[in-house]
């Protein structure tokens, strides 16, 4: 299959990218059927948004009484622990 360079219109900002011919081998190698709709800015802009923030929640830790947070919402009935006391717990005696 040949391929050539074309243009493509960007469906966020309307401006023209081009479309290259390795790009374009690169997609049908990958069996990829739709063609690029997003310029190379826009969709750097995309990946960053992308991103998102873990929640942080805050809780008492269920071993030593210490308030803390952690990366996740704890679920009824599990003990929640702190840092030190996780540590503590998995870490195997010597």
């Amino acid at each position: 299959m040949d391929f050539s360079d074309r243009i493509l219109k960007c469906v966020v900002c309307g401006n023209d990218f081009v479309f290259t011919a390795d790009e374009q081998r690169f997609f049908h190698l990958k069996q990829f059927t739709n063609d690029p709709k997003h310029c190379k800015s826009c969709k750097a802009k995309r990946a960053t948004k992308s991103v998102r923030a873990r929640p942080e929640t805050r809780t008492t830790c269920a071993e030593c009484g210490q308030p803390t947070t952690v990366p996740f919402r704890p679920s009824q009935g599990r003990p929640v622990l702190c840092r030190a006391c996780f540590e503590k717990k998995s870490t195997p005696p010597a």
